[in-house]
């Protein structure tokens, strides 16, 4: 081996994966009332291990919401990252769905 491929291979590599994987999830936006920060309801499926029936749980995540752009209604894909505050540890990566506009009859 020479010495260029020894100093090669002893670099780090810059386009190598260096932080944790980000988990991904999809939700429903339930609430954008907050400044930036829109809380998503998130509902998984799973099989009851006595019962063998199929069961629904859902956890309410607080998600950054930097534009402001979320309603209530739109499902979204979420990803987690630092934590920003108290409850709000996930990220707004993209809106899958937007809810159509109502229009309320006057």
């Amino acid at each position: 081996m020479s010495e260029t491929n020894k100093a090669e291979k002893s670099l780090p590599d810059a386009t190598a994966d260096t932080g944790a994987k980000r988990r991904t999830l999809t939700g429903t936006v339930i609430s954008d009332r907050m400044d930036k920060t829109v809380t998503v309801l998130v509902a998984r499926r799973f099989r009851h291990r006595v019962y063998a029936k199929y069961v629904t749980r859902t956890t309410r995540l607080k998600a950054h919401d930097e534009s402001n752009e979320c309603r209530v209604g739109d499902v979204v894909s979420i990803t987690s990252c630092r934590r920003l505050s108290k409850s709000k540890s996930w990220r707004l990566s993209a809106i899958v769905t937007r809810v159509q506009e109502r229009r309320v009859a006057t």
